[in-house]
C-alpha cells in the first residue's frame, strides 16, 4: 500500500508543474485523496461490502468534487487534474497513467446493461468537459479533446474531437477527409437552432400567403 501511494504521488508530480512538494500533494490535492479513497472503497466493494464502499466514495465525493464509483477498475498512476465535476461510472475500466481534467464524465448512455461504461487504455488523456459514454474502448495513448462527446471506439494513438467525436489524428498524422480540427469544432446546438429558425421563417411565409388568400376571398 505504501509503495502504491508513493507511485501516485510521483505520478502527480511528474504531470503537474505546479506541485512544489510531496506533502502538498498528500494534503492539498483532491486527485490524490479521491484516488486513495477509491482504492479503499474498491477493496470493500470487491469483497461484497457495498454499503461501506459507497459510504467511503460518497464522503470522498463531498470532500473533493470527484465521484468515482467503487466498482470501477482503475490502474496505477491516474491523475485527475483540478478534478471538480469528474464522474466515473461503475463499470468503467481505466488503464495505467491516464489523465482526466475537470468535468469529465465516463458514463453510460442508459441503453446498455452489464458493461455500461467505457474502457480507457494506458496513457489516455481526456480533456476538460469531455463526455465518454457507453461501453466502448479508447485505445492506448489516445487523446480526447475538451468538450468532445465520444460515443464510438477510438483506436490507439489517435486524437478525437467534436460532437459527436471523430478521429482527426492517428499516429501524429492528420486523418484525410476529416472536416474537424481542434479549433473549428461544429456546434450542434447552433445547427439545430438554425434549422428551427429556417423552419419558422418558412411557416411565417406560408401563414402570410394564406392570410392574403383569405383577404382576397373576403373581398370577392
Amino acid at each position: 500500500m505504501f509503495d502504491r501511494l508513493k507511485e501516485e504521488i510521483a505520478s502527480i508530480k511528474a504531470r503537474d508543474p505546479a506541485v512544489k512538494s510531496s506533502l502538498e500533494v498528500v494534503l492539498l490535492y483532491p486527485s490524490f485523496r479521491a484516488v486513495r479513497d477509491y482504492r479503499m472503497a474498491h477493496w470493500f466493494y470487491v469483497r461484497g461490502h457495498y454499503f461501506i464502499a459507497r459510504w467511503i466514495s460518497q464522503n470522498s465525493r463531498h470532500a473533493t468534487g470527484i465521484e468515482i464509483h467503487p466498482g470501477a477498475k482503475i490502474g496505477k498512476g491516474l491523475f485527475i487534474d483540478h478534478g471538480a465535476g469528474v464522474v466515473i461510472g461503475e463499470t468503467t475500466e481505466i488503464g495505467d497513467n491516464c489523465t482526466l481534467y475537470q468535468n469529465v464524465t465516463l458514463g453510460g448512455t442508459g441503453k446498455d446493461v452489464g458493461k455500461r461504461h467505457p474502457t480507457l487504455g494506458n496513457n489516455v488523456m481526456v480533456g476538460a468537459g469531455a463526455r465518454v459514454l457507453g461501453p466502448m474502448k479508447i485505445g492506448d495513448n489516445s487523446k480526447i479533446a475538451a468538450n468532445a462527446v465520444v460515443l464510438d471506439e477510438v483506436p490507439p494513438n489517435c486524437t478525437a474531437v467534436g460532437v459527436p467525436a471523430r478521429v482527426v489524428r492517428k499516429d501524429g498524422v492528420r486523418v484525410l477527409n476529416s472536416d474537424l480540427d481542434h479549433i473549428h469544432i461544429p456546434d450542434p446546438v447552433s445547427e439545430i437552432m438554425c434549422k428551427h429558425l429556417m423552419y419558422i421563417e418558412k411557416l411565417e411565409k406560408q401563414i402570410k400567403e394564406l392570410k392574403a388568400e383569405i383577404d382576397e376571398l373576403k373581398k370577392g
